[in-house]
């Protein structure tokens, strides 16, 4: 399943998005030596990078196909980590709670054995564009049809 928006720095990690769906996402990434830490098992910023990013697409979910607009950006993140994660990885995001403008979220990272390696929430709050430097708008990257993104 593609992404719904072009995210660069999530293409290169390798995440692939499993499924988006009514509160939920779920990610999964197949851990790569450039993902290690110096103990040879995934660095803490590849398991929150992939809780950030299954908690916003669960904080989209309920804005349903085809582009689960508008986005959202990441306003607070608490990660607890409990064992080291090897090999594939699966996240889970859930939508907890949202208010007009804010989503709060909480999120896990699974082995393939069913292990829990860590434990994340999340405040996101939605925006249909973003302001940077002096004020120049930068619009939501949409996925355009077909096998490209922008």
């Amino acid at each position: 399943m593609q992404f719904p928006v072009h995210i660069p720095f999530v293409k290169a990690l390798g995440f692939e998005l499993v499924r988006i769906d009514d509160c939920e996402a779920e990610l999964r990434v197949e851990l790569r030596e450039e993902h290690f830490n110096s103990f040879g098992v995934a660095h803490g910023g590849i398991s929150m990078t992939l809780l950030d990013v299954a908690m916003a697409h669960a904080a989209r979910s309920i804005n349903g196909p085809p582009d689960y607009g508008p986005g959202v950006v990441t306003i607070e993140m608490k990660t607890t980590f409990m064992r080291p994660g090897t090999g594939a990885l699966r996240a889970v995001g859930r939508l907890m709670h949202r208010t007009a403008t804010l989503a709060f979220c909480e999120g896990e990272i699974l082995t393939d054995a069913g292990d829990r390696i860590a434990h994340a929430t999340g405040t996101f709050k939605y925006l249909r564009a973003l302001p940077t430097e002096k004020r120049e708008v930068k619009p939501l990257q949409r996925r355009l049809d077909g096998a490209g993104s922008d």
